[in-house]
This record gives C-alpha cells, sequence and structure tokens, in this order.
C-alpha cells in the first residue's frame, strides 16, 4: 500500500514531472538498464564531467561489457582505459567491484540496497542509483545537484539522514527512474549554485526563493569546489600513471615524469604502491601498472 500524499506533494511532483518530460537530458547511459552498465556510468561520474564520461563510457563497456569481462582483466588494463577520467581509484574499486559480483553473485550485479553498499566503492548514492535507475525500484537519491535542491527548498542547511528523508517523501512512486533524472537534471540545468529562480517549476514550492544566505553552502551532499589541479598532487600522479600505460617506468625517472622534486615523487609513488594502483619492482628497479 502506498503512503498518503497530500495535496501540496503531488501538485509539486506533478509540476517537476511535467517540466522534466520534454527537458530531460540525453545521455547514452540513460537508455540501458543494464545495471552493470548504470553501475559503470555512475562510478565514472563521480567528481567528473558528463562530457569526459560520454566517450569513456562506451569504450569501457565495449571492453568490459559485464562484470566478470572487468574481474578477469587485470587492474592495468582498466586504468589504462581509465585515462582521462581522473581519480584512478574508482577504477581500482569497480575492477574490485566486479570481483566480488563474480565471486559472490554470480557474475549478475545486485539488486538490493545492502548488497550494492557491501561492493568496494559503491556508497548510499550510487548503490540506491543502480537501484532506481537499472532496476527501476522506488527509490530516492541523492546527489549534489538533489541535495542542493533539496536544502533550498527546506530553505536550511541539511544533515545526510535528513536529506535522505526529505528526498524520500518526495518520491513519485512508480516513477522512480524518471523521477530521479528528472530531480537531478533540474539541479544541474535550473537550481544551479548560481540558479534561475525564474525558470524553476518549484519556485512556489521553495522556503529560499533566491533571498537571503544560501542553504545549500554546508548543506549534506552539496559539492564544493575543487582543488586547483594544475601543479597538484592529482596531476603529478595522473602523469605518472597515464606514462605507465605506454610502459614500465624507472623509478629513477619518476621525478622527471611526475614533474617534481625526487622528495614528493617518492612520497607519491609510495602511496600509489600502497593503494595498489602501480606495482614496484625492486629486481629491476622499475614501475609499472598492475
Amino acid at each position: 500500500m502506498g503512503r498518503s500524499l497530500t495535496d501540496d506533494v503531488r501538485v509539486q511532483q506533478d509540476a517537476l514531472l511535467g517540466w522534466a518530460t520534454p527537458r530531460l537530458r540525453e545521455f547514452v547511459w540513460r537508455s540501458t538498464r543494464d545495471p552493470w552498465a548504470v553501475l559503470v556510468s555512475e562510478v565514472m561520474l563521480q567528481q567528473t564531467g558528463v562530457g569526459r564520461v560520454i566517450a569513456k563510457w562506451g569504450a569501457f563497456m565495449e571492453a568490459f561489457p559485464t562484470p566478470r569481462d572487468c574481474a578477469e582483466s587485470s587492474l592495468g588494463d582498466v586504468l589504462r582505459l581509465w585515462q582521462g577520467l581522473g581519480y584512478p581509484r574508482r577504477a581500482r574499486n569497480l575492477h574490485a567491484a566486479a570481483g566480488v559480483i563474480v565471486r559472490e553473485h554470480e557474475g549478475d550485479v545486485p539488486g538490493s540496497l545492502d548488497a550494492l553498499l557491501a561492493l568496494p566503492g559503491v556508497g548510499a548514492y550510487t548503490a540506491r542509483a543502480v537501484l532506481a535507475f537499472a532496476f527501476e525500484y522506488d527509490v530516492a537519491v541523492v546527489d549534489t545537484n538533489i541535495a542542493r535542491v533539496l536544502a533550498r527548498l527546506q530553505g536550511e542547511r541539511l544533515t545526510p539522514k535528513r536529506a535522505q528523508v526529505a528526498a524520500d517523501e518526495l518520491l513519485a512512486e512508480g516513477t522512480a527512474w524518471l523521477w530521479n533524472q528528472a530531480f537531478m537534471d533540474l539541479g544541474a540545468t535550473v537550481c544551479r549554485p548560481v540558479p534561475s529562480c525564474d525558470e524553476c517549476p518549484w519556485f512556489e514550492f521553495c522556503a529560499w526563493r533566491g533571498e537571503g544566505d544560501d542553504p545549500a553552502v554546508g548543506s549534506a551532499g552539496v559539492s564544493v569546489p575543487q582543488g586547483r589541479f594544475e601543479g597538484s598532487d592529482r596531476q603529478a600522479r595522473g602523469r605518472l600513471i597515464k606514462a605507465l600505460g605506454e610502459g614500465s617506468v624507472r623509478m629513477k625517472d619518476a621525478p622527471k615524469v611526475m614533474d617534481r622534486p625526487r622528495d614528493v615523487a617518492e612520497r607519491l609513488v609510495s602511496a600509489l604502491a600502497t593503494e595498489g594502483l602501480i606495482h614496484l619492482d625492486p629486481s629491476t628497479s622499475t614501475i609499472h601498472l598492475p
């Protein structure tokens, strides 16, 4: 039996769905209900712009169309294909998750929240996104765009629990796929960090309406600007992994490849090895992808 809804909530639901239906953004991963393909897209989209993911997602799915294909490939192969997306820990976690899916779920991405949350690198948002976008279960997701909208609707900073409760209360049951995509698109195109309130289908329901301090700032789940990439450790790490995609690198050459002083390069190389993203071969004094 469905939950009882107030007239205001029904009107709010209809307003968003009516707004989104002719405006929904088209992405290739939105055309699939394959749980593995959806999981891959969601992991790739973590902290990475849509533009960079579009080409990589298709190439990844061609190379690793199933969890088994991914699990039976080396992490090095996965990292080579991941080049350009950044945050290689995600590739490592996805490769590890594929192994768990093969070993514990007979090669099928599980369809329960607890089982998804048990996969390496899968958090609350990603698990719920797979349930909503692949299995079309009545599950509300909270990404950074939705979190920003929710805080402004409520007119206050939200805790993670309160944000999820608010999302659950608004969910239009029976339309979870469309509802969550529409909600995300509202935050991505209208209720942006600098919002276009006059274009918002939820203006009348919003407690903030662009006046006073923005409650989304500091609210749970709302992303903050990343630190500068140029000159960062992330850039140096990426240079090394990119070079390793073409072949081994001598340990003594790492500082030059990473464009960092030797002490900094040694620290970063050690961290990458600890994270399992590179392999150090003392016998040849070289660095390889795993």
